[in-house]
């Protein structure tokens, strides 16, 4: 449903698939730094983030977000199967949230719920 990719040059990096895909940036008010919602025609697919803040720890990859009911649930399915929570869940929106987890095989990803369950 979403993918962002969090780096240390947001700024770079959306110049550079700006001119690559042709995407276009909307500012999106981090508290002192943007980060940018990409799309085209106003409506955005993407996301591109500066590693500080809530996002210092993500890894510097493309991270999809998938849908999920419950995040809590989800949270401890990948506990429980030798996964890892690497950023905790955080409400984004009304009625949002989502936690970023890695796979037993190391790959991350993050979960979203529409219903804020925390």
């Amino acid at each position: 449903m979403w993918v962002d990719i969090t780096v240390d040059d947001a700024e770079k990096l959306r110049d550079f698939y700006a001119a690559v895909i042709g995407w276009e940036a909307e500012p999106v008010a981090m508290g002192g730094y943007d980060d940018f919602a990409m799309g085209i025609d106003g409506e955005a697919q993407a996301g591109i983030c500066h590693a500080r803040g809530v996002n210092a720890k993500l890894p510097p990859v493309w991270l999809p977000y998938f849908r999920v009911e419950s995040i809590e649930e989800s949270i401890q399915h990948c506990l429980d199967r030798g996964g890892e929570l690497i950023s905790p869940a955080k409400t984004f929106g009304p009625g949002q949230s989502y936690a970023v987890i890695r796979d037993p095989s190391g790959a991350a990803c993050a979960i979203w719920s529409a219903v804020d369950s925390q």
